[in-house]
């Protein structure tokens, strides 16, 4: 969550694989995957985990996407009503009724885009920039552009901005990779991503690309989505949220849920109790290893309970400052 002149929430949607073994109920075959697995939808905002929810492995990856994102977006507009919210995802949720539901709504948006011959023919001019900086240069080139684009099976409700890039090595295929937005060119981000694009040109003495416009579109507002791997990564390995080894599909949803709660409590360990110290970004599982599994002789008596830790260890300095911000006055 950022803010300058006004609040502005990115919510960033995600689906991943939990293997499963045996015959749990909602284990199926995924191609992608190639494995039995269960397909939980995540969607963060920035480090916070807001939905963690176990999806059968044989749905489709933007299943109850939708949904999610009504009933998130709801909320957070119950508590700021005119915040600014952006919704970011891989090719898999750039489905037409969740786009329409956030032309609706007042929800930008911003998802990949699989690519098909049409896309890269109106996408021609661009390639053929991409590839004559390449004969000129003789270096790997890169090459961003936009257009208007509009389904021939007129699955769109109305045609749509596409974000274009182009890279072109030697000795390798042109790469083309595309994104649909509905964020205009004139919208406060867009704006001023567009801004600090410039002025980091002007202190470096660089000229400014000529296609900066799509260029901070695809780099600075989309790409930092990939950020989100680590947050699954974090849920699912270090708080052991790819754990889901019962039979029932109800237990397996609890567990997830469970990783989840792990995860809030590490995340607002880091940000009210650890901020400042060397643990401040640290992963869960190195918080774990270094504040929560010390040994500690424990001394009961009838008034009180005492916690003696060894003056040898390394971290203490950290637990006990983690102590005082979580200890009430």
């Amino acid at each position: 969550m950022t803010a300058s002149l006004h609040w502005r929430i990115t919510l960033d949607l995600d689906a991943t694989d939990i293997e499963t073994h045996g015959h749990q109920v909602g284990g199926f075959f995924n191609g992608t995957y190639e494995h039995r697995c269960f397909l939980p939808l995540y969607v963060t905002c920035g480090p916070h985990l807001l939905l963690a929810k176990l999806r059968p492995g044989n749905v489709d990856g933007a299943k109850g996407a939708k949904a999610a994102i009504k009933r998130i977006v709801g909320r957070i507009r119950k508590v700021w009503p005119k915040v600014q919210i952006l919704v970011r995802g891989d090719s898999g949720f750039a489905r037409p009724n969740l786009m329409t539901w956030c032309e609706a709504n007042h929800v930008d948006y911003i998802f990949g885009l699989a690519r098909n011959d049409v896309l890269l023919h109106k996408a021609r001019k661009v390639r053929s920039r991409a590839a004559v900086d390449f004969m000129a240069t003789g270096q790997t080139a890169l090459a961003f552009g936009h257009f208007t684009h509009m389904t021939r099976s007129k699955s769109w409700t109305r045609p749509r901005h596409v974000i274009v890039k182009v890279l072109h090595r030697e000795g390798r295929e042109q790469r083309c990779r595309f994104l649909v937005t509905s964020l205009d060119w004139d919208s406060p981000r867009v704006a001023e991503a567009l801004r600090e694009a410039r002025d980091a040109h002007e202190q470096s003495d660089q000229t400014p690309p000529r296609d900066l416009m799509s260029r901070v579109i695809y780099e600075a507002i989309y790409c930092p989505r990939g950020d989100m791997e680590n947050r699954i990564k974090e849920c699912q390995l270090d708080l052991f949220g790819h754990r889901a080894s019962a039979h029932g599909f109800k237990a397996n949803q609890t567990r997830l849920i469970l990783a989840g709660f792990a995860y809030v409590l590490m995340t607002q360990l880091r940000l009210r109790a650890l901020k400042g110290t060397d643990l401040a970004r640290a992963a869960p599982n190195t918080i774990r290893q270094k504040l929560l599994k010390i040994g500690a002789r424990v001394i009961t008596s009838v008034r009180r309970i005492r916690i003696a830790m060894p003056d040898a260890c390394p971290t203490q300095g950290m637990f006990f400052a983690a102590w005082r911000c979580l200890a009430p006055p």
